[in-house]
């Protein structure tokens, strides 16, 4: 008879390795998932409540219709957990988690503000949010489970590149384009979407790709001055090209936000890939002094710097300053601890479910609420940041880090806007804010960040390059 046991004590050590090994990866990731399963059933509890305090503020009954369509967005958010379990089980635990939450949060004052100016049906935007929040459910978990190796993306860096700008200009085509303030959205004639939001996920990509294969002639070596090497002329052809382009966005499509946008993922992404903070130096003069161009150049952009600076003069007020100020006062009356959902006014401000969702729950969650959510955000970045940064890889490593950092600059931005921190630009706040083309782009990002997670810890020494 064939004997099954090893030959040599070194053969046992290693085949006890084995198993150790083989039973470590069946435990770990099951955890993960079991961690991200209870924070997501926690992130329901707090969603449902929500709807149920807004609707026991604003009309004093509980409505279940509504509450039953959220839950079959969360049925869509627990198949996206099961698709995790089977193709991603190593994939970050916290990221769906805060996603979820947020986008409820959002949903539910949404939805207090239909209530408080009677909308109903599909002129409501709680459930136009709710079909785009399902579309873009639908289409992370297609990214999910299509996108096996996010590394692919690499060979189409330049394809993407091309996407990108082409998106960028299409609001600015003839008979495409709409008429509103800034020349930001497109017309399909059946629907409208912001083809900027999608613009920075393909631009994203773009960078990604490209600073990997330019990053040895970038991080050369140049002038030493005030203890910090600074890259030689030559080098700043690239920055200078994508500070061209922002300003191209500001000038030609009057959307200084995303103008700041692109450009800032890009100069964050590039400090990420070289390691000089020149780098960074050069963008902030950069972008302070485009800013200030168009603010003397453009009257738009020259008005928003007026209303920051001037937004309790009288005579603006009454009128381009109403809204900053009526958000100010809203968030000055929900104080502390806020009036309590479903109890406030946050319909007195002009646009509060998409440009002042933040001021509207300011005002009815109060300074401890809007906390709360600047932390979940907080979180929701740096395991981003952290999900590239774990890994060699330098082309996921750019693209985690780049879209992370782009959230958080979006929030940073809308947020100073509203509280007057900065001027007010046209963004929309991730997640919370009404509008399908932003909620389709930051799921996607989490598609992304779940993908780039699992690869990390799957095979954390991969690099190309």
């Amino acid at each position: 008879m064939t004997s099954t046991q090893p030959s040599s004590p070194t053969e046992a050590i290693n085949a006890d390795t084995t198993v150790l090994r083989a039973l470590r990866r069946l435990r770990v990731p099951q955890t993960h998932r079991n961690r991200e399963l209870f924070l997501l059933l926690f992130a329901f509890v707090l969603t449902g409540g929500a709807i149920a305090l807004v609707q026991l503020g604003a009309r004093g009954a509980i409505d279940m219709s509504f509450l039953m369509l959220c839950g079959g967005l969360m049925v869509l958010v627990i198949v996206l957990h099961i698709v995790l379990r089977l193709r991603a089980r190593d994939a970050d635990p916290f990221v769906v988690p805060i996603a979820t939450l947020l986008t409820g949060i959002g949903l539910a004052m949404i939805y207090r503000l239909d209530l408080a100016r009677n909308r109903e049906g599909w002129e409501a935007f709680s459930i136009r949010q709710l079909v785009w929040a399902a579309i873009a459910l639908v289409l992370a978990i297609a990214v999910v489970i299509a996108l096996r190796n996010y590394r692919v993306l690499f060979r189409y860096t330049y394809v993407f590149g091309f996407l990108g700008v082409v998106l960028l200009i299409l609001p600015i085509i003839p008979g495409l384009g709409t008429d509103a303030n800034a020349d930001v959205w497109v017309s399909l004639g059946f629907f409208s979407f912001q083809p900027g939001e999608l613009a920075k996920l393909a631009l994203a990509i773009f960078f990604a790709g490209y600073l990997v294969r330019t990053r040895e002639s970038l991080t050369s070596v140049g002038t030493r001055f005030l203890g910090i090497t600074w890259p030689r002329a030559r080098e700043l052809g690239p920055l200078l090209v994508f500070w061209l382009l922002s300003l191209g966005i500001i000038v030609l499509q009057r959307d200084l936000g995303t103008g700041l946008l692109i450009f800032g993922m890009f100069v964050a992404m590039l400090y990420v890939a070289t390691g000089k903070t020149s780098w960074v130096l050069i963008g902030v003069v950069l972008a302070a002094g485009g800013a200030f161009f168009a603010s003397r150049v453009l009257p738009y952009v020259g008005g928003r710097f007026t209303n920051w600076l001037d937004a309790f003069n009288p005579d603006l007020m009454d009128g381009s300053s109403y809204q900053l100020v009526n958000g100010i006062f809203g968030l000055a009356q929900g104080g502390l601890i806020g009036t309590g959902l479903g109890r406030g006014r946050p319909e007195l401000t002009p646009v509060a479910e998409s440009d002042y969702i933040f001021p509207a729950l300011g005002e009815e969650l109060g300074l401890v609420g809007v906390f709360a959510l600047l932390c979940l955000y907080m979180v929701f970045a740096s395991r981003g940041i952290r999900i590239g940064l774990a890994g060699q890889d330098d082309f996921g490593k750019l693209l985690a880090t780049g879209v992370s950092f782009t959230l958080a600059l979006q929030v940073f931005i809308m947020v100073g806007g509203v509280t007057r921190l900065i001027p007010l630009t046209g963004l929309t706040t991730p997640f919370l804010a009404a509008g399908g083309s932003s909620l389709v782009a930051n799921w996607i990002i989490v598609a992304l960040l779940l993908r780039i997670s699992d690869a990390v810890r799957q095979q954390p020494r991969v690099v190309i390059g």
